[in-house]
């Protein structure tokens, strides 16, 4: 809880700044520049004017926009300012440029396997193009899956990972969001130490202000100092355009032939040991084969953009290039604040529109933009059996209020979203059609379709898909459904919704 509030000041305290302009300013009108206050208020409000020209002329997500620029007409200065630190891709470009040049000056290529795009297509042609889209927004290809291990809790995938890392013999990565020390963290640390003194070569990536209240600079010192080199992520800067572009990952890879992945993060409450919100609903998968390269590129990419010390390309070696057994298709990809298009939520948007009988949903979080929630409403429509497991529990109050804001047009519609009684969802996940299944990182809300570092896998068919359908419907048990008459009008909703972008 302590952690989680400390994040939500830091939101809260980057806007104090241009705040802050606006009330110096008007006390100098105020004070010293009354005659010329007339004069002064119409050259901001022009100014403001050019401002919310500007951000119409590009293309983002309508509500973004409009958050955008009511923040500028009420305030001309302070939103004026908070929208060229904070609003505009431009003051992020020197993150951008550091990330795509790591990646432009590996000499590893994802190159495309048609083959496997060909044998989406041989069943299901429209899946195909859906595929193809992913592959060419995110510059992540398709592979044929060798194997993929389902974990429907974290304390079933942390087993699996300590005996996985126990084997390791050349490197150890890691990139998380959230890392805390514990009885996760601490076990996973004594290997890690272990192996980094049999001369694994070990590496953690990890969220300057996703674990800014849960693991300290001295606690950073302290693992260097046994063997393991890290790199803290895009660090917390309160003037910084980069602020909202956290990484949101979640995988740890395994000498390039084991990768895991999912919505764990290296805290105790995502295995169930001292979680403040009930029974903690989360899912973790592990790869093997082609795919791993996948999640190996994400990894290297990201730390040599940052570090002197490069990894080198022969880190690939270990990867193999051709499965072993052919248990489907499997597409992993990260999603990029950077990318051109929203990738995973223009994805999701092609799922719904492929689905033919059922979509599935988990999530912990609904805050959707406008295009998402219409190819949602578009899917029930047209008698697609659509639904959503949220969590019953919430972890943050306001945004589960956010949350359940977006209920009734979807229910109203023919979504059906049900509620975990035990406790609280943090899976991020879906099924299409006994067909396809999403699983990693990536929440269906505005940080994670918009701001942040993401990353995914979707399987096509494949074992996993079954799993993920059986435990839906497990899950779904231990629900309540929500219904029309279970919805209440609240006054701040509606100023919730605007906001939404920053939550």
């Amino acid at each position: 809880m302590k952690a989680r509030l400390f994040r939500l000041a830091g939101r809260i305290i980057t806007l104090l700044p241009a705040v802050a302009v606006e009330g110096i300013i008007l006390y100098l009108l105020i004070t010293y520049l009354k005659p010329w206050a007339t004069l002064i208020e119409v050259l901001f409000r022009f100014a403001g004017f050019l401002i919310v020209m500007y951000i119409f002329s590009y293309r983002a997500e309508g509500t973004y926009k409009l958050l955008w620029v009511l923040f500028i007409l009420s305030l001309p200065v302070a939103g004026g300012v908070a929208y060229l630190i904070w609003g505009n891709k431009k003051t992020s470009r020197f993150l951008k440029r550091r990330i795509e040049a790591s990646a432009d000056s590996m000499r590893i290529t994802l190159d495309r396997d048609q083959v496997a795009i060909n044998e989406i297509a041989a069943i299901d042609p429209r899946m195909a193009q859906s595929f193809e889209y992913l592959e060419k927004m995110s510059g992540f290809p398709a592979r044929f899956n060798e194997d993929a291990r389902f974990y429907p809790v974290g304390e079933l995938a942390f087993e699996q990972m300590l005996l996985d890392l126990k084997t390791a013999q050349k490197f150890i990565y890691l990139e998380y969001f959230i890392i805390q020390n514990g009885e996760m963290m601490n076990a996973i640390t004594d290997i890690l130490v272990s192996k980094a003194a049999e001369g694994v070569d070990v590496k953690l990536i990890y969220d300057d202000f996703g674990s800014l209240a849960t693991f300290s600079r001295q606690d950073a010192r302290n693992l260097r100092a046994k063997g393991i080199d890290f790199l803290a992520f895009n660090q917390v800067t309160t003037l910084s355009g980069t602020m909202n572009n956290r990484s949101h990952r979640k995988y740890m890879i395994i000498d390039g032939r084991v990768c895991f992945s999912g919505g764990i993060n290296l805290s105790d409450e995502y295995i169930n040991i001292d979680s403040p919100y009930g029974h903690w609903k989360d899912f973790g998968f592990r790869i093997e084969g082609p795919g791993v390269g996948s999640y190996l590129y994400m990894f290297v990419s990201m730390w040599n953009a940052f570090r002197t010390v490069k990894i080198p390309d022969q880190v690939f070696d270990s990867v193999p290039l051709i499965a072993n057994s052919n248990k489907g298709v499997v597409l992993s990809y990260y999603d990029s604040p950077f990318f051109r298009e929203p990738v995973s939520n223009n994805f999701y948007i092609e799922l719904l529109g492929d689905a033919k009988r059922y979509a599935w949903f988990y999530t912990p979080y609904l805050i959707l933009s406008d295009t998402l929630m219409d190819a949602f409403v578009r899917a029930a429509k047209r008698g697609v059996d659509v639904r959503i497991i949220m969590p019953g529990i919430p972890d943050k109050k306001i945004i589960f209020i956010l949350s359940r804001s977006y209920y009734r047009p979807l229910i109203e519609a023919g979504v059906r979203i049900y509620e975990y009684t035990p406790g609280f969802v943090h899976a991020k996940s879906s099924v299409i059609d006994d067909e396809v299944c999403t699983i990693g990182s990536v929440n269906l809300d505005y940080r994670s379709l918009f701001l942040h570092f993401e990353n995914n896998s979707v399987f096509w068919n494949a074992p996993i898909v079954r799993d993920i359908k059986d435990d839906f419907l497990k899950t779904q048990d231990k629900c309540t459904e929500v219904g029309i008459d279970d919805l209440r009008f609240r006054l701040i909703d509606g100023f919730l919704r605007v906001i939404a972008p920053l939550c």
